[in-house]
């Protein structure tokens, strides 16, 4: 492991793992430690849009004057914790590196909404983005992208646009989350990797899932989907030290014999939610702009 990352682990609080805690202990936690208030360049817009189950808060991030590549981004937590605090750092980083408007998504969260209602929101919102972000300043290129849990929802956006025939120009999957089976080499190797284990995933699949056959719907489990052809290009990034890379080299590899034009990018050093670390650690820093440096290519 990267030794400028252990030191930063050593460094954070000691906390029960995320599937010891109750849910709004979870919750809480996640926004202590993940919320930002680093500088940024951007103009930040909150505002609400119609949503399946009412009101979806979001928030756009603007790094530029001029029309942008709009990407609809989907934060991680298991689709049980997270807010648009706790990625917004994440958000102003691909808005400003990538040169895209990114319009984060506040999508209702598990054990009180399972399983479809995040992939509903996540849906909702780009075809929102599709048919108004040029109300925005967006340029009529839309992607979409998101981290762990939110690249899950990513790629579930990616396959839907597939099966809808909506135009989609790209797919920012960050070490996504996209099997239930927990039962891949990494899983087995990174069971108590930190910040995410193999116990706080079957946790998190517990809250989302609410009966035994969402195990097998791709909208839930896209590394389960029967065929990838014709999905939109995506730029997929992997951690070493990560319980999920397994499943993100494995949809990285189905994609690549399905045709799809697909990138990969493996930080074999680093772990889980490293994109949330480029402050603190010069190789999730390094990471970070060659992923995006890659996924701006797509978009333009």
């Amino acid at each position: 492991m990267d030794s400028d990352l252990e030191a930063v682990l050593d460094e954070l609080p000691d906390v029960p793992p995320w599937h010891a805690l109750s849910v709004e202990g979870a919750r809480r936690l996640e926004d202590e430690l993940f919320s930002s208030d680093a500088a940024h360049d951007c103009t930040v817009r909150a505002f609400a849009i119609d949503g399946p189950g009412g009101e979806l808060p979001v928030r756009s991030y603007r790094p530029a004057a001029g029309p942008l590549p709009t990407v609809v981004f989907y934060h991680g937590g298991g689709w049980t914790l997270g807010t648009l605090d706790s990625v917004e750092g994440v958000c102003t980083e691909v808005a400003e590196r990538a040169g895209c408007l990114v319009l984060s998504v506040d999508y209702r969260l598990a054990p009180e909404h399972p399983f479809p209602a995040a992939v509903e929101d996540a849906w909702a919102a780009f075809e929102w983005a599709d048919d108004h972000a040029e109300s925005l300043g967006g340029d009529g290129t839309v992607a979409v992208g998101g981290t762990s849990a939110g690249g899950g929802l990513a790629a579930a956006t990616a396959l839907r646009a597939r099966e809808r025939d909506r135009s989609l120009a790209a797919q920012l999957l960050l070490y996504p989350m996209l099997d239930p089976g927990l039962d891949t080499d990494s899983c087995r190797e990174h069971a108590d990797a930190p910040l995410l284990t193999r116990a706080d995933l079957a946790w998190f699949w517990e809250q989302y899932l609410d009966s035994g056959a969402d195990r097998y719907n791709p909208l839930a489990a896209p590394l389960r989907a029967p065929a990838l052809d014709g999905v939109a290009p995506p730029v997929v990034a992997t951690a070493g030290h990560d319980p999920l890379r397994s499943e993100g080299v494995a949809y990285a590899d189905r994609l690549a014999d399905a045709g799809v034009d697909v990138e990969h990018h493996h930080a074999p050093s680093l772990c889980h939610g490293f994109c949330s670390l480029t402050d603190r650690v010069p190789a999730a820093d390094e990471a970070v702009g060659e992923t995006l440096a890659a996924f701006e290519a797509r978009l333009t």
